[in-house]
């Protein structure tokens, strides 16, 4: 097996999370989607998971204590991310009638509101979230991304079955 080492299986993650933040810039500056506030969330939850791995595959712990720190952490970041991303699945599945109204913008509820109640105002009611405006295979954007979210658990998920070597 190629990940038998944590850093193995941290730069693994790692590499990951670029590629879904390849994509989803790509998708942006060159497909002309605009990101909604709910995929912001996940792109967040994407660069934290990579910052972690990051951190993780450089400090490589000896010891199970730190190794489990990092996947917990990681793990962390990919489980909002994808609790962010089934949320805007979700949003996407309502009937047109059910859908919560649009807010402000992103920008706008960042500069007057504290982040508590931007997160709280984003999970909520974000309208503009529930438009399908890409599907490849049946399936919108945030659900492929809640699939990216899927398969890059299987990273941290790894990192705490380890044994102590690497």
């Amino acid at each position: 097996m190629i990940l038998h080492t944590y850093r193995s299986v941290a730069l693994a993650g790692l590499a990951f999370c670029v590629l879904m933040m390849a994509v989803a810039l790509g998708l942006e500056h060159i497909g002309g989607f605009e990101p909604c506030p709910l995929c912001i969330f996940q792109r967040v939850a994407v660069i934290a998971a990579g910052i972690v791995f990051a951190i993780a595959a450089i400090h490589s712990p000896a010891g199970r204590v730190g190794k489990v720190i990092y996947a917990v952490l990681a793990l962390a970041a990919v489980g909002t991310g994808a609790f962010i991303a089934g949320r805007h699945v979700w949003l996407q599945g309502l009937p047109a009638d059910e859908v919560p109204s649009c807010g402000p913008g992103l920008d706008y509820m960042m500069d007057i509101l504290p982040m508590q109640d931007v997160v709280a105002m984003v999970l909520t009611g974000s309208g503009e979230c529930a438009n399908i405006d890409f599907s490849l295979l049946g399936l919108s954007l945030p659900a492929w991304t809640l699939i990216g979210f899927a398969i890059l658990a299987i990273a941290p998920l790894r990192m705490l079955l380890m044994k102590s070597r690497g």
